[in-house]
């Protein structure tokens, strides 16, 4: 179906449900962009980023704004170039432009999903900067961010794991975060168009896909429909608090941290004045800033980092990743 013709079938009342679902959350997240801006689509050729991809293309003329698409091709498989190019011809098809593929190599940080990720983003922003695009789209679906909350609650992790995906991060921008899975396959079939499923979606080695194929299901089974919206809705609220949250912290961290030289500071007097979730806040990013890496640090490590504010016994030291240490001296929590 071609823009004009779901215009006119738009007009007559004829659309699809699910082409309208998607193309309203899109238009939605487009709405206050100024004219002339561009706009890129992460398309891999799946049927949720092809909905995406289909749904900016109607909406984004009609904003005044350029959209086009960017394949990521990871290299992961033995036909992915071909599988790229297939995806791309689609995006050209539904008059997206400009449309690349770029190539990239995955590395191995952070385990295969955390690495495909990292050089997949890495790819998008380098997409923007190369075509002045000021928002990348991207299609993770209402059950995408169902199946971050529950990895999250696996791990232990705190407020904002549990938030899952903001619908906005810098240039990033998730406009189905509030559209079924089964939309964007429904979306599809009604507009002719032709995904491609990744093999990988169905690979148990996966956690995420363990989650999405036995988990959910068994707790739908479980406690009833509609698990999926109520986890996706506790994101939502848990997203605002830990928003809320993080600007505390970020005013107590102006007063109570400093960096000297190699050394971050943090004054014990103010932090242990303050509530455990400002103050674990604060001491958290101040081991990042002295050197830790997010992946590796953990609760744990900021629990012992914290004890040397509340519970201090005299303790030496507590050993953070890449080799930063936390000690207490002369009335502050020092970092190097």
């Amino acid at each position: 179906m071609t823009a004009v013709e779901a215009e006119v079938e738009e007009r007559r009342g004829r659309l699809h449900p699910a082409v309208a679902r998607v193309r309203e959350a899109v238009r939605t997240a487009l709405a206050e962009l100024p004219r002339e801006t561009t706009v890129l689509v992460a398309c891999s050729g799946g049927a949720d980023s092809l909905a995406l991809a289909a749904a900016t293309a109607f909406e984004a003329p009609k904003l005044g704004l350029r959209a086009g698409a960017v394949i990521v091709d990871h290299g992961l498989q033995a036909d992915s170039a071909h599988t790229a190019e297939i995806a791309a011809d689609q995006c050209r098809s539904l008059g997206l432009d400009p449309v690349q593929v770029r190539a990239v190599e995955v590395g191995t940080e952070g385990g295969p999903e955390g690495a495909a990720r990292t050089a997949r983003y890495d790819a998008l922003r380098d997409a923007a900067d190369e075509f002045g695009a000021d928002v990348v789209l991207l299609a993770h679906t209402r059950d995408d961010q169902a199946e971050t909350v529950l990895l999250g609650l696996a791990r232990g992790s705190g407020a904002r794991s549990l938030a899952g995906m903001a619908p906005m991060a810098g240039l990033l921008r998730r406009p189905l975060l509030e559209v079924p899975r089964s939309a964007t396959a429904a979306a599809c079939i009604a507009s002719g168009l032709r995904p491609w499923h990744d093999p990988h979606n169905d690979d148990p080695t996966y956690r995420r896909v363990r989650v999405r194929h036995e988990v959910l299901p068994i707790l739908e089974e479980a406690l009833g429909p509609g698990v999926t919206e109520a986890l996706a809705r506790t994101a939502g609220l848990l997203r605002a608090d830990a928003d809320a949250l993080d600007a505390l912290a970020a005013d107590l961290a102006e007063t109570s941290v400093r960096r000297t030289g190699d050394e971050v500071l943090c004054d014990v007097g103010m932090l242990e004045a303050e509530p455990a979730a400002l103050r674990t806040r604060v001491l958290r990013q101040a081991a990042l800033e002295a050197g830790c890496r997010s992946t590796d640090l953990t609760a744990g490590h900021v629990a012992a980092v914290d004890e040397l504010v509340t519970d201090w016994r005299g303790q030496r030291w507590i050993d953070l990743p890449q080799g930063v240490r936390a000690l207490r001296r002369a009335g502050f929590i020092v970092l190097r």
